[in-house]
């Protein structure tokens, strides 16, 4: 593999793969598996990410990278072989999330500011000898009628921007995730709102990476799709790619090799359908993909169960979902093929 970050990021979001985030905090996995009823352990938690990882089909044919949590990030199989390992076997990248979550901002109600730059290029280093060719951070920026403010903005992409120069000058490359809240309160914007928000949330980002000296070639941009707040979903599919493609297009330069979507709440079906009508109705500059969390593992969880004799259920599972993704990213996903899979 390649070790310039131009050409790994290209391999991240070329030829309709994309990511798998599994880079659930352990709080967040305890979460999902109390959906199923199983105790978070080190060991449940070690089965279920083993059971994505050899899902040979899927990670092979569908999957450029993972996302890891640190405790992943060293973590081994059952029988000894480090997960780092496994992933690179199947010719997909490992990664990892640095940031340290989103902490309520001081002087701005109902903001955050993402934490984890201290000490950030000290665990680059080590990330990095660890396996790990790319990373991630995610600043989160509320919406409502009157947020998010200027200040919340400019602070997030300040961070994302100093990140992503840490990463690159690691030799890592870095994902820019500005995620425009679709499920935070009071979730009742409309797509208007959206498209304004995200407009302004990405001109300031590029603007901080710039004045940072980000090499745009060698980085990947993960942002939320233009889509109205969850507790009103008026917007088609087709206005929800049409708005997306618009604002992306009047804010990320050409030299960005790829944007990799986020889910950011919508059901495992809305998030197929909209990447689906991003690229097949629309001339795009850049590779346009998936980096999904729950909208790739959530049925798979489901079938798994947290039953050893349910493994190959869970995995079938997860190939489906990763394969429809895939013809999402191509642009030929459709209703009758997903229900023929």
């Amino acid at each position: 593999m390649s070790e310039r970050i131009e050409d790994i990021a290209v391999k991240m979001v070329a030829g309709g793969k994309g990511l798998l985030a599994a880079d659930e905090s352990t709080a967040t996995i305890k979460k999902r598996f109390d959906t199923i009823s199983l105790v978070s352990t080190q060991e449940s938690r070690r089965d279920y990410r083993e059971m994505l990882f050899r899902s040979d089909e899927a990670m092979k044919k569908y999957i450029s990278g993972v996302i890891l949590y640190e405790e992943t990030l060293y973590q081994k199989a059952a029988n000894g072989t480090p997960f780092v390992d496994i992933i690179k076997a199947a010719d997909s990248i490992p990664g990892i999330k640095v940031d340290v979550g989103a902490k309520p901002m001081a002087g701005f109600p109902g903001e955050t500011i993402t934490e984890g730059l201290d000490g950030l290029a000290d665990r680059l280093a080590k990330y990095y000898d660890a396996g790990a060719r790319f990373a991630k951070w995610r600043g989160v920026i509320a919406i409502s009628d009157k947020l998010p403010t200027f200040g919340a903005v400019k602070a997030n992409a300040h961070a994302l921007a100093r990140y992503a120069a840490l990463c690159q000058q690691a030799k890592i490359v870095p994902i820019v995730e500005p995620e425009v809240l679709m499920d935070g309160e009071p979730g009742t914007h409309d797509i208007d709102r959206s498209e304004e928000v995200t407009r302004w949330t990405l001109q300031i980002v590029f603007q901080e990476l710039a004045e940072a000296r980000v090499k745009l070639e060698g980085m990947i941009l993960k942002p939320s799709m233009v889509i109205d707040g969850k507790k009103v979903r008026k917007a088609s599919i087709e206005q929800v790619a049409e708005r997306t493609v618009r604002v992306l297009k009047e804010t990320v330069p050409s030299a960005v090799p790829g944007i990799a979507f986020l889910s950011g709440g919508q059901s495992t079906d809305e998030a197929t359908a909209h990447l689906s009508a991003i690229n097949s109705g629309h001339d795009l500059p850049w590779h346009v993909t998936f980096s999904y969390g729950r909208a790739l593992q959530d049925s798979a969880l489901k079938a798994w169960g947290g039953k050893p004799e349910n493994v190959a259920a869970g995995q079938r599972a997860f190939t489906h979902r990763a394969e429809m993704n895939y013809l999402a990213a191509k642009g030929s996903w459709t209703k009758d093929r997903e229900q023929a899979a």
